[in-house]
């Protein structure tokens, strides 16, 4: 047989059982053994950070979500604390701003309209209207607002769930996470994990 395809045979075979061992290690081993232990050392990260109330999933505290009237897809509900606005509806399958830039004429329009929108529903002057209330998240689905942006809703849901304005107060402050390391990021408030326990609160 001509050497020079018995060298083409061998390489080739040689190829291919690299090829196979790749595949075995980077295809199987290796997303096993990433899985097992992302499952063992974070499971609650490695499931999506659900939250669960009695024994059944309510969401993602790492995924914004509306807080609507039921039936309705645009009208908040007063009983519940608001998140910031979506660009995407709060879809984590369509994430992104607007891509507005921060002088575009549109976009003025539209958060000074948002702006007394929401000074209007939480009966504030529309100066205490903080940006995050008016202004989606680059993800569209951000699951924290503003210790800020919270304030301003707690007499209006304390109201509507016909609580003391105080609790509703302290509940807001101990759901209040301040900077990561302290200085890292902003001191923020997960609306879900909020609204779990006024449900709670209320339900009292």
């Amino acid at each position: 047989m001509n050497t020079s395809v018995v060298n083409t045979a061998r390489m080739l075979w040689a190829a291919l059982r690299m090829l196979l061992v790749l595949t075995v290690v980077t295809g199987v081993v290796y997303p096993l053994v990433v899985t097992g232990i992302g499952q063992a050392a974070f499971h609650d990260k490695a499931n999506g950070s659900m939250v669960e109330v009695d024994g059944k999933g309510v969401g993602s505290k790492l995924i914004g979500q509306s807080w609507n009237l039921p039936g309705s897809t645009d009208r908040p509900d007063p009983k519940w604390f608001q998140g910031r606005p979506s660009n995407s509806g709060y879809d984590p399958l369509a994430t992104g701003s607007g891509q507005l830039g921060a002088s575009d004429p549109t976009l003025v329009k539209d958060v000074k309209a948002a702006r007394n929108q929401v000074a209007e529903f939480n009966g504030v002057p529309a100066s205490e209207v903080p940006a995050d209330a008016v202004t989606g998240s680059a993800s569209a689905i951000d699951p924290d607002i503003s210790p800020e942006y919270a304030d301003i809703q707690v007499k209006r849901v304390a109201e509507a769930n016909a609580l003391p304005v105080p609790q509703v107060q302290k509940l807001v402050a101990d759901h209040t996470s301040g900077r990561t390391f302290g200085f890292l990021d902003q001191p923020r408030v997960n609306v879900l994990e909020l609204n779990i326990a006024l449900k709670e609160l209320a339900d009292n």
